[in-house]
């Protein structure tokens, strides 16, 4: 039998994420289709070569493939993506097997070192899109999960739809350059494929791989949104994973959303009626200013952003454990042609006005343009020089942490509010970090023993983080300095709690100091 490995070197496109404790659906995919030609396969993750010093060690197989490709790049947690330098080296060590470069990267670099790539199954599923294809290798490719370096802490993000549902396109967005057209996955091959996940131990899902999750099964002609297929996508998901422990989403268009009320408004029930507290739908609002906006071909204008932002809240308001169902996240672009000083001066006014009007805002994503090539913009690029002030969106971005961020985290997640499965991720001096499993899930400083996946009570705030205590932690497992470190008990408050109420649990105590959760 011949056998691949498949080094993932993680995957953030608008639509896809792939970086730990994600696994995207191209790993998957490239599994399944290996496993289907009857290849043994095994999977590992670029921070384990880099941990385990592995960049020569693959020279045993017969197929090497490297996963990669960031064309919308973040701040990452739990892993950090492949650099260029480190494909090459990879590709320059290990040369007897087949090598193959996949994802955005095989696109966005150019003479890495990998043998050309035949029209196989491989590319005739990823480049073609043939859903009959992408059955068989999605469930083919399940099982692959159980070889992740976090195994069973992972989330499988799930492939919903292809493409974006309108006619033209964002001129910076990388979706129509890297998937043509736009299409929906049937529904059955959805839930079977999450159905043979769970077989295989997964219990966190996303709904990505989709540039609007409201589009999906949207039929063009008819111009209206397909309830009836929502509906079947999410009970038929709650009926063959039952124990799942996250069922989340990733992107909507808050357009979309206010141009097919009230139709839009009856997904949003469908979606906060069966999935799982802390979910965000994210918004790609890019620029408040409607000069940019329209040079950009950004679809809608601020009007139905409020529109759509004040629905979400509405509909998704409501709390589990002082956690809200869903909430809107918003994504932000600076350097995008039409841009001035006044595009900053909007944003920030408008982000006040949404706090002011208590309306609730999960996250603020503030990205820097990335210009993706074969896009609109890049076209643009070739004879205009595209720049952004670099001080302004220092300044801008400063203010949006400290005045709109830290009073949002504050009115999210509530003081009293539990947060469940948290798992830790690093260390820092007395504090250990963690975070649940989800989409954009909050960062979360631990108070006490946490080291293991616990429920986390929160008793404080910071600019994009919160401060929590394990929910099942009893005041003789703190020590005198932990408990101090809660707010509102000093070192002799902390004295006398430590010395009268030792089998007390620690939730009990904060629940006295009025902490309450609102439900």
């Amino acid at each position: 039998m011949k056998s691949a490995v498949i080094i993932d070197g993680y995957v953030d496109e608008p639509a896809v994420l792939g970086v730990p404790p994600y696994i995207s659906t191209y790993a998957r995919y490239i599994a399944g289709t290996l496993f289907y030609k009857n290849f043994d396969v095994d999977y590992t993750t670029i921070d384990e070569i880099r941990k385990k010093d592995l960049w020569g060690m693959f020279n045993n197989y017969d197929v090497l493939i490297i996963l990669s490709g960031v064309t919308v790049p973040g701040k990452y947690v739990g892993g950090t993506p492949i650099k260029e330098s480190e494909i090459r080296k990879i590709f320059e060590l290990n040369k007897k097997p087949f090598r193959i470069l996949t994802g955005a990267a095989a696109k966005l670099v150019e003479n890495a070192g990998a043998d050309d790539i035949a029209e196989d199954f491989v590319h005739y599923a990823f480049e073609k899109r043939d859903y009959e294809i992408i059955r068989r290798i999605s469930i083919e490719g399940a099982k692959i999960v159980k070889k992740h370096p976090r195994y069973p802490e992972v989330i499988c993000e799930i492939e919903v739809s292809l493409g974006c549902e309108r006619r033209t396109y964002c001129t910076f967005c990388s979706e129509p350059v890297l998937h043509s057209g736009f299409i929906s996955r049937p529904v059955k091959d959805i839930i079977d494929e999450i159905e043979e996940l769970y077989k295989n131990g997964v219990k966190a899902f996303r709904l990505g791989r989709s540039a609007n999750i409201l589009a999906y099964g949207y039929d063009k002609n008819k111009n209206e949104i397909n309830l009836q297929l929502i509906e079947e996508l999410y009970t038929g998901i709650r009926e063959v994973a039952h124990g799942l422990e996250v069922l989340h989403t990733d992107n909507a268009n808050p357009a979309f959303i206010s141009q097919n009320y009230p139709k839009s408004a009856k997904a949003l029930e469908i979606i906060v009626k069966n999935n799982t507290p802390g979910d965000i739908l994210s918004f790609g609002v890019e620029s408040f200013d409607e000069i940019v906006r329209k040079k950009n071909n950004i679809q809608g204008n601020v009007s139905d952003i409020d529109f759509a932002i004040k629905l979400v809240n509405e509909i998704g308001k409501i709390r589990i454990d002082g956690v809200p169902k869903l909430l809107p996240g918003l994504n932000f672009i600076f350097g995008l042609p039409g841009e001035t000083k006044k595009s900053y001066e909007i944003l920030y006014s408008k982000l006040r006005q949404y706090l002011e009007e208590g309306l609730l805002l999960r996250r603020i994503n503030l990205r820097q343009l990335l210009i993706v090539p074969n896009t609109p913009l890049w076209y643009y690029a070739q004879n205009h020089r595209i720049k952004y002030n670099h001080s302004l969106f220092k300044h801008y971005k400063y203010l949006i942490r400290k005045n709109i961020d830290t009073e949002m985290i504050k009115k999210v997640f509530q003081k009293g509010a539990v947060i469940k499965n948290v798992i830790p991720e690093f260390k820092e001096g007395k504090i250990t970090f963690g975070r649940p499993l989800g989409t954009y899930p909050i960062l979360i400083g631990v108070i006490g023993r946490f080291n293991k996946k616990s429920d986390i009570i929160i008793v404080d705030h910071g600019m994009r983080s919160v401060t929590g205590i394990p929910y099942d932690l009893k005041v003789n497992e703190l020590s005198i300095n932990e408990l101090s470190m809660i707010p509102g008990i000093g070192k002799k408050r902390a004295a006398k709690i430590k010395e009268k109420s030792q089998d007390l649990f620690v939730r009990d105590f904060i629940q006295e100091a009025n902490f309450e959760i609102e439900s």
